[in-house]
């Protein structure tokens, strides 16, 4: 099979989708790997390690749409690469089509497959895709965090840990996933006061026992969650339902509650956000200030450490990358339950639930395209 892994062209996205030793193991599957000129530079693996690899390197990114059956990306295929898009091609990527119809259309449309990484799924519930990445931005939540806690940023000049004498800063944390969990062990490390809300009272329990004293837990319902709001100085929107639209669990009016300058990065932003007046923005220009709140809502944050990111989703990735390059998509999601659950459109319809309810289109069970 025939894989090509183009530039990504999302603003300030620096990550690639393979790594040249990702490059080496399809190779050696005998695949052909194209990948396009200069695609690894921004995570620091330059054209020459890929060729050395066994890839050719082409250029300019339509060449590498056009001859290639499996698309691996980083983020979401872009407006400008939509046309693109061939027929029965299999793009492999990160998707989040819930918060946007536009996307999802131009997939359906295009009568491609569009396999996501966050919503491949195994039988426990895990997210293996989706991890890695949740584990790098739920980290650097807190880094960006205190950075727009500052005064220069109209923040509440506040220094994350304190010092002796003065009380560390108070983090809020809504969601105890993958991104929670990293936020609140980032959080704790700092010294910071740190209150982790979920409604899961298992996963309360479990992180009870795993957690720092600095730590606490507390069931998410929209009281507790209003009650935490006047006392924070940031506020980490960690909260995911698979595929589906984040809910809004901090509304306009709630902002009215909380300190002026005090700062809310909310990592579900992609999947549309857990606080209602939060919007994508990007690296070059991160925040925005609402009822004297600041919003950070960088929709790739991990793109900011890009060479770290793209190590860690190339180690989940690849297998699945092989199997679907090994196997073609059909065989390879029979064959796993999980990948198969990563299917989101295909063929001009929409097969993953959350996407289609969504939109309220109609769920068309990927089964019956195996």
């Amino acid at each position: 099979m025939i894989v090509g892994v183009p530039v990504e062209i999302k603003m300030d996205e620096h990550r690639v989708s393979v790594v040249p030793g990702g490059v080496e193991a399809l190779t050696q599957a005998g695949h052909t790997v194209l990948v396009e000129e200069g695609a690894g530079e921004g995570s620091g693996f330059p054209d020459e390690q890929y060729e050395a690899a066994g890839a050719q390197v082409v250029s300019p990114a339509p060449e590498v749409w056009k001859r290639s059956d499996l698309v691996v990306k980083v983020k979401e295929p872009v407006e400008e690469e939509w046309p693109l898009i061939q027929k029965d091609q299999v793009i492999f990527t990160y998707f989040h089509f819930a918060a946007s119809e536009p996307l999802t259309r131009a997939l359906m449309d295009a009568g491609a497959v569009a396999v996501a990484y966050e919503t491949v799924q195994l039988p426990n519930g895990e997210l293996p895709l989706l991890t890695p990445m949740s584990e790098v931005a739920g980290r650097l939540a807190i880094v960006e965090g205190a950075k727009y806690l500052e005064r220069f940023y109209q923040g509440r000049g506040v220094l994350l840990g304190g010092v002796p004498g003065v009380l560390p800063a108070r983090v809020v944390i809504l969601g105890g996933g993958v991104v929670g969990t990293n936020a609140a062990k980032m959080a704790a490390g700092f010294g910071a006061r740190v209150t982790l809300l979920d409604v899961s009272l298992p996963r309360l329990r479990y992180l009870s026992d795993v957690m720092p004293a600095n730590v606490e837990l507390l069931f998410s319902n929209a009281y507790n969650i209003r009650e935490q709001l006047p006392s924070a100085d940031l506020l980490i929107g960690g909260v995911l339902l698979p595929g589906k639209k984040a809910p809004n669990l901090v509304h306009r009016e709630d902002l009215s509650g909380m300190q002026p300058g005090a700062v809310i990065v909310d990592v579900a932003v992609d999947q549309g956000g857990c606080v209602e007046t939060i919007r994508p923005t990007t690296h070059r220009d991160p925040i925005y200030v609402v009822d004297d709140v600041i919003h950070y809502g960088v929709a790739n944050m991990p793109g900011s450490v890009a060479r770290t990111s793209t190590l860690a989703l190339t180690n989940a990735t690849l297998p699945y990358m092989k199997k679907l390059a090994d196997l073609g998509w059909r065989q390879a999601c029979r064959n796993d339950p999980a990948l198969r659950l990563g299917v989101n459109v295909a063929e001009g319809e929409v097969t993953y639930p959350g996407v289609a309810e969504a939109f309220g289109l109609e769920t068309f069970p990927v089964e019956k395209l195996l």
